[in-house]
């Protein structure tokens, strides 16, 4: 009899490992996102934002056509590897083609015509390519467990088991969740699209504290995700909350070392030094080494720092079309100054709060020995 406690288990185990799955397709997304939103918003620099698509030939017009495909493509790349992380080669392809499939308007409108719903031209987006992932990758992996005659073994993982998955969900995936995904999906893009206010700035607090929250785990995963699959869908706002928001822990943990030194171990001084050209550059896994030092004191810091620095981009409506590359991409934001500002603010508030939270560490030293002396 199987107990609750290996019920709990169990369940566990499988969430881990989906999550796993979800982490390892946005692994092989994410390169397609930065070239595609980089070369978009070069084209949208070079031409004009609101014709460049119109301008054939141009060099805008070639590079908006670059990142555009770039951006198409990264859905299905999405779709695919979940389903590889499931199931190996054999998932990739039903992965990435059922994604694909339900990213195209005339298919999801004549799905909605034959099961009574109008999608009037709405797609599945990021949310049906990881249920399609998924589907793709469990029923790949089951078919692999089957016992069949080894001469079909060969064929299984490049034809048998690709070609059966695909005929196998395509009705479902299509039909019974690819509308009802697009739908829900529309609705998500249209409600971003319309935030103002304090709306606006809630969802940068909250995009904002998910980026620093684990600094390059699976929560700022998902912040950037929720970015960059906007970008796709024309809505920078929420990007440019999240490029600042991940820059600022970095950044504010290296202004606190050179404004309080005798806070920091001599050590954390070639962290610090490192800390600034990868905030500028965006990678958040700069704080790192100071988490991992005095997580109590830098981990609400930095979530704190990032939280109002993410607030404050979508307050003032600073935009960024390019989903990675820091202060080298700052050209392309709405607002160059409000960019900087908002990074500035968040660097701050980060490097006061955790300098004012630690105590000197000479300090912090004695007291340790002391504390083990009376001991």
């Amino acid at each position: 009899m199987v107990t609750k406690d290996q019920t709990e288990g169990r369940l566990q185990t499988h969430l881990t490992s989906v999550k796993e799955d979800l982490m390892t397709g946005v692994s092989y997304m994410i390169p397609f996102v930065t070239i595609g939103g980089i070369f978009l918003a070069l084209g949208f620099m070079i031409g004009d934002t609101q014709e460049v698509f119109d301008q054939t030939g141009t060099l805008g017009w070639y590079f908006a056509q670059i990142g555009n495909l770039g951006l198409t493509i990264m859905i299905p790349v999405l779709g695919g590897y979940i389903a590889y992380a499931i199931a190996d080669k054999p998932g990739l392809a039903p992965g990435f083609i059922l994604a694909y499939a339900i990213q195209q308007p005339g298919i999801i409108d004549a799905a909605g015509a034959a099961v009574g719903i109008a999608a009037d031209g709405a797609v599945a987006g990021f949310l049906g390519a990881i249920v399609a992932g998924l589907l793709a990758g469990y029923v790949a992996r089951w078919m692999k467990g089957w016992n069949v005659p080894s001469v079909i073994k060969p064929m299984m993982p490049i034809l048998v088991i690709p070609v059966l998955t695909t005929a196998l969900l395509a009705p479902v995936v299509i039909f019974v969740l690819g509308v009802p995904i697009a739908l829900v999906d529309a609705f998500l893009t249209s409600t971003l699209e319309g935030m103002r206010g304090a709306n606006a700035v809630l969802l940068g607090l909250i995009l904002g504290g998910m980026m620093a929250v684990d600094m390059g785990g699976p929560v700022n995963k998902v912040a950037y995700v929720f970015g960059t699959v906007l970008v796709a869908d024309g809505i920078y706002g929420p990007m440019a909350a999240v490029m600042i928001a991940g820059m600022t822990p970095p950044l504010g943990l290296a202004l606190s070392y050179f404004i309080a030194p005798q806070k920091y171990p001599e050590e954390m001084r070639e962290s610090a030094v490192a800390a600034v050209p990868m905030g500028f550059s965006f990678i958040t896994e700069g704080a790192i080494p100071f988490a991992a030092a005095d997580p109590l004191r830098v981990i609400p810091s930095i979530v704190v720092g990032s939280a109002t620095a993410g607030a404050a981009a979508m307050g003032l409506g600073v935009t960024m079309p390019a989903p990675h590359g820091g202060v080298w991409v700052i050209i392309l934001s709405s607002s160059i100054l409000g960019f900087l500002a908002c990074i500035a603010l968040g660097a701050a508030v980060t490097a006061v709060m955790v300098t004012l939270l630690k105590s000197d560490h000479t300090e912090e030293t004695e007291s340790t020995t002391t504390t083990g002396s009376t001991a």
